[in-house]
């Protein structure tokens, strides 16, 4: 699915209405919100007679009694019970991510008379998750929702989990609007019979709205329904640790578009009352495409604790029996089975084992299904088209396609279960903030159209892992070097070529005097098919970092099969650590125009010219500040075209240690017309210790510099980036080509 626009120009505001604040003192005040949300660092708030409003906030715990909207740029912590109260509401906007802690502590509930509004989207979902390093089932408790709504359990009824009265006689009640939801590592347990499900809704009227919900991995039911009259569809609910999707306690609603698979025991288990299996209202619905993926140890269907009414057409079921475990002892299930209350249309078994029985149900009815072909929840076994994107665990998760052009202005967090397509230039403004979760996928076409800068006072934040990076490519069906721009990002550090300079491409303003600027943080990034082509003088290069200052994290960046430079600083004093550089049609990495950076853990392969070209000012060697930097541990892996380090155009000072090279001499290439750089060697500005020359072919000269000054450089045994030649450790899992 694809929609033609992704729209960037996005101001977030966060509207919290603060009941009360309290602050010691003036200085470094401590502000508590008793809105259910907290910060913990705000200093200077006013809590003498008028209350000052809290500021933008991260910490979920405590009640909400007012309309609270989050805030999707923040990653929000869920560090106890958060309970919007009788009158108040919780709007949670799409890409919001909560992060919970806490065990059966931590839980986001929503009582009678409140309202909650998840507005995720299917290009970005909203996702309650774990906060764990290493999330497992149970994790925290989960999402609960408290109606008016009939139940057969009687009106003012307390809730399983959460403590929260529910049930009433407003069938149409509403609770809100919950829409591309997905919840993860939810259930914990308090004891063998209590024990959060992913979404327990209690009563919830039809007034509410419940569709595109996800449970992930929970450690007992995905998705439950006590009672009620609202409506679910499109829900998915994967691995499971009990029941997938239960409904119970005289649940009115109806369903439609559920796709199930990985529970632990039923694919849907649907009763009446555990207490009296007659009791009224009794459960009553109609189900249309469903899937239920096995094994599953108790069935597609769990027909239990009197059952109900059920109406089932378009029923998928594959590597499961239709189970309809009606256990001796439940009298009301069977009678109803027999009076003809369960009826099951166009159900299909697939992938069925020898010995297949289609029902656990012995009695005399057995015509209360009948087979047919069937879609289930759309595409039979495999995940329905309407869950790409929001899902995870799917084998479509993650298939929606947006683009990306134009400005942001405000903050953007892109979706990594989408697949951008970058078809102009993507440009962060002043005050603007783009951030990029691991795993994200972005596609360029267009080539020098094409490219993401960030301008100065803009902030990028690339938050890739490990085992996950971002990954910003071509979209070509036969990629290559230049099919696209890059990466351009424009700061406010000090440059030797001035300030307010404009950028060689991008055409953004960079320099300036702040030596500490940020732009924000790019770890484990990967920018593949880069380098597009104005001209002999001006082309992309994988990242081009303008000024860019010692306050933004720039480290765990590859650049693949570039057409130019993998990574080149123009001036900044920005530190790049653990680089790589692969095949580029030019300089591996480039430092120019009075870089004041320090780098560590270069490797670098296959590069068409020099391996690290430095430089100070192309129009004048000795302008300042003179490029300085300091570099260790660099793997060098020749054949380059221009040794493994061109000194050029007033070079500047330098100080290298560990420096690896194999297949490739030192270089050195200082030209008979550049009389700075060659001055600088001379007077001990360039000094290089423990190089280390391998695998050197026959007639091999260490370096192209013929001047007096042979003793810059030191050989001994260097380890380079970390293995020598061979890719380092530090750069497995994100890196391509190695």
């Amino acid at each position: 699915m694809r929609k033609n626009l992704f729209t960037l120009i996005l101001t977030v505001a966060t509207l919290i209405s603060v009941v009360s604040c309290s602050s010691d003192d003036d200085n470094g005040a401590q502000a508590t919100c008793n809105d259910g949300i907290q910060n913990g660092n705000e200093t200077g708030i006013d809590c003498g007679g008028n209350c000052e409003p809290c500021e933008t906030l991260s910490i979920l715990e405590g009640n909400i009694s007012d309309d609270v909207t989050l805030d999707a740029s923040i990653e929000y912590q869920l560090t106890g019970a958060l309970v919007v109260l009788n009158g108040g509401s919780l709007t949670i906007p799409a890409g919001t991510v909560i992060k919970a802690t806490g065990g059966t502590s931590a839980y986001i509930a929503v009582a009678q008379g409140a309202q909650i509004f998840v507005n995720g989207t299917a290009a970005n979902p909203v996702v309650m998750t774990s906060a764990a390093n290493s999330p497992a089932a149970g994790d925290w408790g989960g999402l609960v929702v408290c109606g008016n709504a009939p139940t057969n359990k009687g009106t003012s009824v307390t809730s399983e989990v959460g403590d929260l009265i529910y049930g009433g006689n407003v069938s149409n009640d509403n609770s809100g609007s919950i829409r591309y939801l997905r919840v993860e590592y939810t259930g914990a347990t308090f004891s063998n019979d209590k024990e959060f499900n992913g979404v327990s809704l209690f009563g919830v009227g039809s007034g509410t709205t419940f569709e595109y919900v996800q449970s992930y991995n929970g450690g007992d039911d995905g998705i439950e329904f006590f009672g009620g009259t609202v409506e679910g569809r499109y829900l998915v609910s994967i691995n499971s640790g009990d029941d997938s999707i239960d409904f119970a306690d005289g649940w009115t609603g109806t369903g439609t578009n559920w796709y199930i698979a990985g529970g632990a025991k039923a694919g849907i288990e649907g009763s009446n009352n555990g207490d009296n299996g007659d009791a009224a209202p009794v459960t009553t619905t109609t189900l249309s495409n469903i899937t239920v993926v096995g094994p599953v140890t108790e069935g597609a269907l769990y027909f239990k604790e009197g059952g109900g009414h059920f109406t089932i057409n378009n029923f998928y079921v594959t590597n499961a029996d239709l189970g309809v475990k009606v256990k001796d002892t439940d009298a009301e299930a069977a009678v109803r089975i027999e009076n003809g209350d369960l009826t099951i249309t166009n159900l299909q078994f697939a992938d069925t084992a020898e010995g297949f029985m289609a029902t656990d149900y012995t009695g005399a009815n057995q015509s209360f299904y009948t087979e047919g072909v069937a879609t289930g929840a759309g595409n039979g076994a495999a995940a329905p088209d309407w869950a790409a994107g929001w899902t995870i665990g799917l084998d479509n998760s993650g298939s929606v396609t947006e683009n990306l052009a134009g400005e942001i202005t405000g903050t953007v967090t892109l979706n990594a279960n989408t697949e951008y397509l970058l078809t102009s230039s993507l440009v962060v403004k002043a005050n603007g903030t783009l951030n990029i979760p691991a795993g994200t996928v972005i596609k360029a076409t267009g080539g020098t159209a094409a490219f993401i800068g960030v301008a100065q006072n803009g902030t990028i934040n690339i938050n890739g892992e490990p085992n996950n990076p971002v990954v910003m490519t071509s979209g070509a069906a036969s990629p290559a070097a230049g099919d696209w721009g890059g990466l351009v990002i424009c700061g406010n550090a000090p440059t030797n070529k001035g300030v307010s300079v404009t950028s060689e491409v991008g055409d953004l303003i960079y320099g300036g005097n702040d030596t500490n600027d940020s732009s924000g943080s790019i770890q484990y990034l990967r920018v593949e098919y880069t380098g597009a082509t104005f001209s002999n003088d001006k082309e992309f290069n994988g990242v081009s970092l303008f000024g860019v200052g010692a306050g933004t994290t720039f480290e765990y960046v590859q650049s693949y099969n570039g057409g130019d430079d993998g990574i080149e600083f123009f001036g900044g004093s920005v530190v790049g650590n653990y680089l790589v550089s692969i095949n580029s049609g030019d300089d591996s990495i480039d430092f120019a125009d009075g870089w004041t950076g320090t780098g560590s853990n270069w490797y670098i392969a296959g590069g068409a010219k020099a391996g690290i070209e430095g430089s100070n000012n192309g129009d004048n060697g000795n302008a300042t500040p003179t490029t300085t930097t300091t570099l260790s541990n660099i793997t060098i892996v020749g054949p380059v075209g221009e040794g493994a380090l061109y000194f050029k155009e007033g070079g500047g000072n330098f100080t290298i240690d560990n420096f690896y090279t194999t297949g490739v001499n030192l270089g050195i290439k200082v030209k008979d017309t550049d009389a700075e750089a060659a001055v600088r060697i001379e007077n001990g500005d360039l000094s290089m210790t423990n190089v280390m020359f391998d695998n050197t072919a026959e007639g091999f000269i260490a370096t192209d510099y013929t001047g007096a000054n042979q003793a810059f450089y030191t050989e001994g045994t260097a380890t380079g980036a970390g293995n020598g030649a061979d890719a380092p450790e530090w750069a497995a899992g994100w890196t391509t080509g190695l």
